[in-house]
């Protein structure tokens, strides 16, 4: 199990005791509204999604990691990697619930997981989709350093597609504490 930390989050890999909380983050109706389409989410959909980032981590050493705010110790959150559909592409993904919006916390945490993914797990590119209206995500994926790069038409929804290179990623100077 990789766990990473941040100045302000504690990232770990989802286990199956976190299937209540997601099943509550990802029904939220500002969080759904991009992430799920504005559906619903069951609690068979949130297992069986939780399920599939451990079995990533398992399988292939990356999945999902729980956002924990440091400061309260909640979880607040989820971001880390899937493959984007049945593609070998590596994409992006993060969810923050609405109360921690406009801190910075889901840039801090897609900036520490991009960094894993280049220098611990020696990813050459790593992709971004985002709903063409979800103006936060969008600007999330531009301030660690993903370009946009084409319209695209995901699951019929009209996506801005990003993305960014282990050569053009930028670690900075950012605090990242990593352990195994």
């Amino acid at each position: 199990m990789t766990f990473i930390e941040t100045a302000r989050l504690r990232l770990r890999p989802f286990n199956l005791e976190d299937v209540d909380s997601f099943y509550a983050i990802w029904n939220d109706p500002e969080v759904r509204k991009f992430l799920w389409d504005d559906q619903p989410v069951s609690m068979e959909v949130a297992y069986v999604a939780v399920r599939a980032s451990i079995e990533l981590f398992e399988n292939q050493g990356f999945g999902m990691w729980v956002m924990i705010h440091k400061e309260s110790d909640t979880i607040i959150g989820s971001c880390g990697f899937r493959f984007l559909g049945d593609t070998p592409e590596i994409e992006l993904l993060y969810a923050i619930l609405p109360s921690f919006w406009g801190q910075g916390l889901t840039s801090e945490a897609a900036h520490a997981v991009l960094r894993y993914g280049f220098e611990e797990l020696g990813f050459e590119r790593i992709v971004g989709l985002a709903n063409v209206e979800n103006v936060a995500s969008l600007r999330v994926m531009e301030k660690v350093g993903m370009k946009f790069e084409k319209h695209a038409d995901y699951l019929d929804e009209p996506m801005a597609y990003y993305g960014i290179s282990r050569d053009d990623f930028k670690a900075g100077d950012s605090v990242y504490i990593l352990s195994h």
